[in-house]
């Protein structure tokens, strides 16, 4: 019997995706099926899997299609680039065990085997500093209510995904937060987070790939700040816009004023020390001095391009569209 539907939206079958089939068949449960929704179907088959071709459409949409094909009970989104811990499912199923939960994420955990850029862009968030959530990058505190969380580990019971009409295909990303937002509407209800429920995720290689990323998500959180307030007021999802505005009106207000000139270098300061808690934080995680300092400089300027796009979605975008990468 199918109790579980994996569903793994791609655009094309890659290296990714056949790793993560093969550590999914692997896992310690065996009542669950895997689907896979790239563009254009190949012929390479594996156990429990099924490609269905869903044609040039974004994330979003291929994963709505399991509302149509999945066989089990609890659809379980992942990304083609993560794959599960080996006890996922027993983890899972013992969440699932009480029917008042509708959804339940756990954490994205960098794999081991990364390259180190990869470790570097993955080490960024591992502090509340640079990420705002370093749940999501690593197991961290007990089990506990959220408002949104990541499809790259997120599970929801068929019957409620259904009945909330999936995911709105309009953003990506942010498709997760609005269906955070639709359950808290609609369900009255929020995501279980689970910090035993792992998946390792591969992270992007590079600072120009890590700040393309960054950036879209400031963008899209912005956007949903003013149009979903009820999922994105938190106030971590402001702070890096209101540094780089400390930044801007303080470095201009600096050549005024010799008070505005003191204020501003004690703000310097009181960030330098934040970023070395920062440093603390991720090295006591990484265990790797150059991968801890390469990531402190990446968590500067992820605050800048995260403010910069955040303000942008914030205050100019009135109607976001997504556009598929």
């Amino acid at each position: 019997m199918i109790k579980y539907s994996f569903v793994i939206p791609v655009k094309e079958i890659n290296d990714y995706i056949r790793s993560t089939v093969s550590k999914i068949l692997s896992l310690e449960k065996d009542n669950f099926e895997i689907i896979i929704y790239p563009d254009e179907a190949t012929d390479e088959i594996w156990e429990k899997t099924r490609q269905i071709a869903s044609g040039p459409v974004g994330p979003a949409q291929k994963r709505n299609l399991a509302i149509r094909d999945a066989k089990g009970e609890i659809l379980v989104f992942i990304d083609d680039d993560a794959y599960p811990k080996s006890d996922f499912l027993n983890v899972l199923g013992k969440d699932f065990e009480d029917e008042n939960i509708i959804a339940v994420g756990g954490p994205a955990m960098t794999p081991k085997e990364n390259k180190f850029w990869q470790r570097v862009s993955g080490a960024t968030f591992l502090s509340p500093l640079s990420g705002g959530f370093p749940e999501r990058y690593r197991s961290y505190g007990k089990k506990k209510f959220v408002a949104d969380w990541p499809t790259v580990n997120l599970s929801i019971r068929k019957q409620a995904f259904s009945e909330l009409g999936g995911f709105v295909g309009d953003y990506w990303p942010g498709e997760d937060t609005k269906l955070g937002y639709d359950l808290l509407t609609k369900k009255n209800t929020r995501i279980l987070y689970d910090p035993e429920l792992v998946v390792y995720h591969h992270r992007r290689e590079g600072l120009a790939k890590h700040v393309k990323q960054i950036s879209s998500y400031g963008l899209h959180r912005g956007f949903f700040a003013k149009k979903f307030s009820e999922t994105s007021h938190n106030w971590r999802y402001f702070m890096p816009s209101l540094f780089v505005l400390f930044i801007i009106i303080g470095g201009v207000a600096s050549y005024f004023s010799k008070i505005f000139i003191q204020l501003y270098v004690l703000g310097w300061i009181i960030y330098f020390v934040a970023l070395l808690n920062a440093f603390y934080d991720i090295y006591r995680h990484e265990k790797n001095i150059l991968v801890t300092l390469a990531a402190s400089y990446y968590i500067f300027l992820t605050h800048i391009f995260y403010g910069l796009r955040f303000l942008q979605g914030l205050i100019f975008v009135r109607n976001l569209k997504s556009k598929l990468r």
